[in-house]
């Protein structure tokens, strides 16, 4: 399973690289606004910044909702480096925006999916990526996490290269049972990858053998 950084702050995206596990790196307009990137020229420098830190994909999200607004932006976007992935909406343009895109070897990530039937969608419109927000799911009473399950249980029927973006991960055991359910990419914050590398027993056992050392020094 990849792991992505969910977030536009530089600091945490070069800690999550240095850590060596790091796939690649999604961020959207709230994320970007947090981090006071504003106005169109310093976000799309920002994403070039991102690009220059990280290996992989960043995905990159247009904001327009009509399809012409939307190519003319996935357009420009791509044209910035060629690790950028066009984020897309799953809207009704979006999916003719994903098919262009896709047609001209562009590629997406279709982004705010939320059932099964957008995710099968946007695989047939060939988007590289689709994005299920479990975090979102679950804040309504809904089962995130079967959501996965079921988009691959689709997904390996028919064989599509779409691939699945567990996207909205808010801790640890998101990324578990993810990869539990054969996600193919996680996308999260630094906190939920970094929760992996905790457990009591480590902690407790590092301890102890520092301990026996020092008694023998």
């Amino acid at each position: 399973m990849k792991f992505f950084i969910d977030t536009a702050n530089l600091a945490q995206i070069k800690e999550a690289q240095e850590l060596g596990v790091l796939d690649g790196v999604t961020t959207n307009p709230s994320l970007m606004a947090k981090e006071g990137i504003t106005g169109r020229n310093n976000i799309l420098k920002h994403y070039v910044d991102i690009c220059n830190i990280v290996d992989g994909d960043v995905s990159a999200e247009v904001i327009s909702t009509d399809l012409k607004g939307m190519i003319k932006e996935g357009e420009e976007l791509a044209e910035l480096h060629e690790q950028i992935v066009v984020k897309v909406p799953m809207i009704k343009d979006g999916i003719k925006a994903i098919k262009y895109f896709s047609d001209k070897g562009i590629r997406t990530n279709c982004t705010l999916v939320f059932s099964c039937g957008q995710a099968l969608l946007a695989a047939k419109a060939g988007a590289a990526y689709v994005s299920p927000f479990i975090g979102r799911l679950d804040d309504i009473s809904t089962d995130g996490l079967n959501l996965i399950s079921e988009i691959r249980h689709i997904y390996d029927n028919y064989e599509f290269e779409t691939q699945i973006l567990a996207a909205s991960v808010r801790h640890t055991m998101h990324v578990i049972d993810c990869a539990k359910i054969g996600a193919d990419v996680m996308t999260g914050p630094l906190s939920a990858i970094e929760g992996l590398l905790k457990h009591p027993l480590t902690d407790s056992g590092l301890a102890k053998f520092l301990e026996d050392y020092q008694k023998g020094n």
